[in-house]
This record gives C-alpha cells, sequence and structure tokens, in this order.
C-alpha cells in the first residue's frame, strides 16, 4: 500500500501581499483505486476538514460534508458525483448507491449535507446519535462499547461507537487501507472534550481495537498543529505553511489515551507534542477557545 504521508495538501494562500493563485474550493487526491480523500480548501473555512470517500462494489460511503452549505462556494455534490460517475465508467453497474455519513455531527462535518437532497440512490444520515445508532445498527442496549459491520459490498468496515468529543461520534475502520477514520476524536489538533470520561472510555476502546487489527493509519480530519512540537496555529488562522501530516501513527493515539487520563477533567488547554486537549465543562470549549485567541490577538495590537 502506499502512505498517505505521500500526500500533500493545501494549507491556505496567505492574504497579505500574496500573488499565488488561490486554492481550488476543494483539493482531491486518490489514495488508492477506491480511496479518495477530500480537503475543503481555508479560503472557503478556516476549518478545511477532511472528507473520505470510500468506493465499494455496491455503493459508496461519504464521511462527513465538510463546513460550507452554499454549493457555489463549496461545490461538494458536483465534485462527488464526478468521482462517482468516473468509478462508474471503470465499474459499471446500475444502482450504485451513495451514503452520506459524519464521523460526527457538528457544524463544520454536515454543512453540505442538504447538497445531496433529491440525489437518486443516495441516503444521508441524520447527525442525531438515535439516527446514526439506527442506521448502523448498533445496540441501544451495547451503545458505544461495540463495534458494528457496514458492507459497501467486498469492503467491509467496522463502526465503531466514539463519544465524548461529540455524543453521535463514530470511527470508521477500513481493512482494504487500514485507515482508522477518527474524525474529531484523533488529529494532529486541538481535542476538544464534551466528556471526559466518554473521551477516555472511547480512547480505550480505539487503543484495544487497535492491538487486535491492523490498523495502518490513523486519519483524522483536521489539521491544527505546526511542525513544531507543542505549536498549533492560531485560532480561525487560513493560512497554515509548515503544518504538521495528516496522518498519525498508533502510538500517537495512545499517547492521547494517556494523556486524557492525566488531564481527567481538568479545565483548560492542555498541550502535547503532537496534540492539544481542551476541556471546558460548559460544553463550550471550542467558542471560548476561539475567543480567547481572538482577544489575545487584540491585546497584542
Amino acid at each position: 500500500m502506499p502512505s498517505p504521508l505521500d500526500l500533500s495538501w493545501n494549507h491556505g494562500v496567505p492574504r497579505w501581499g500574496s500573488r499565488s493563485a488561490p486554492e481550488p474550493p476543494i483539493q482531491v487526491r486518490s489514495y488508492d483505486e477506491r480511496t479518495v480523500i477530500l480537503r475543503q480548501s481555508k479560503s472557503t473555512s478556516f476549518e478545511a476538514p477532511f472528507l473520505y470517500l470510500l468506493f465499494g462494489q455496491d455503493r459508496a460511503l461519504l464521511l462527513d460534508t465538510g463546513a460550507t452549505a452554499d454549493p457555489a462556494v463549496f461545490p461538494l455534490r458536483e465534485t462527488i458525483d464526478a468521482l462517482v460517475a468516473d468509478w462508474l465508467r471503470r465499474h459499471p453497474r446500475d444502482g450504485y448507491e451513495l451514503v452520506v455519513a459524519h464521523t460526527h455531527g457538528h457544524g463544520d462535518h454536515v454543512a453540505a449535507d442538504a447538497q445531496f437532497a433529491g440525489r437518486p440512490d443516495t441516503v444521508v444520515v441524520a447527525k442525531e446519535p438515535e439516527a446514526v445508532r439506527e442506521f448502523f445498527g448498533f445496540d441501544d442496549t451495547r451503545w458505544p462499547d461495540q463495534d458494528v459491520e457496514f458492507d459497501l459490498g467486498g469492503r467491509a468496515l467496522r463502526a465503531i461507537g466514539a463519544p465524548g468529543h461529540h455524543a453521535a461520534g463514530v470511527v470508521f475502520f477500513d481493512p482494504a487501507t487500514g485507515f482508522l477514520l477518527t474524525g474529531d476524536t484523533v488529529y494532529p489538533g486541538r481535542i476538544y472534550v464534551a466528556d471526559p470520561p466518554e473521551l477516555v472510555a472511547t480512547l480505550n476502546r480505539l487503543v484495544a481495537f487497535c492491538a487486535a487489527h491492523e490498523v495502518t493509519w490513523v486519519m483524522g480530519c483536521h489539521v491544527e498543529m505546526t511542525d513544531r512540537p507543542h505549536r498549533d496555529y492560531p485560532a480561525g488562522a487560513t493560512y497554515q505553511p509548515r503544518e504538521r501530516a495528516l496522518p498519525m501513527t498508533v502510538a500517537q493515539l495512545t499517547a492521547l489515551r494517556d494523556a486524557a487520563v492525566r488531564v481527567g477533567g481538568r479545565r483548560g488547554v492542555h498541550r502535547f507534542e503532537d496534540f492539544i486537549v481542551f476541556y471546558e465543562p460548559s460544553g463550550l470549549a471550542k467558542w471560548r477557545f476561539f475567543a480567547g485567541a481572538l482577544r489575545a490577538r487584540v491585546l497584542r495590537r
């Protein structure tokens, strides 16, 4: 298998005195014949989330729909339609389904859902926890301490309950690539904690899962760390030169688990080499962080 470390990503364009050409609203990179990774441009949203399109014999899965609803600004439906049409030209079949699902229900991961309304042979999974559990077949009495199969046709994924950052959090394991697709639960950036015990339990679950399966890379949905240890970009940054690589290792996942255990329920910003754990008991961690960063910028001026 190729390494996802070989994929380079657009990371925004400086707004001051730059003659650089603007970035396309969506960068598309094929990892292999059946796996496409997309990144929303920072010119359309500072969140710049990564999205994943996985093809099976019977249906494809799009994980997340980005941070911008307007198709004129963020043409996700148009991009996905072209990718699916290209795949079907090479693998013709009738009634090929597209499932649009989410790693979790925050706005920067579900904003373009409406672009897929009315698309033929398409299911858009609602973002609410109950709808997610029902669609993937989780047992309410065992959630989240279980993983279930989700078969695309010759490509059987495992869906793993993963609350802690968001109540509807789900992590997906793809044996075809070895990718553990972790959304905002594990990524090189600011890990915003909604429920500390739930997050620790989820991370314990993922560490145990990795011990029993051949996980090659842990693939999240953002990059917020620089290539310097312990350092992130300013909140809301739209230009990230020298950013950290997206793929993380199982060892880094384990380090995050250990860090979350040490942090426990202590409020505040806890910096580590490859990530930052942020806990605000009000549940408004992300927005308080952004407000504090903006206030610090203003004071520095």
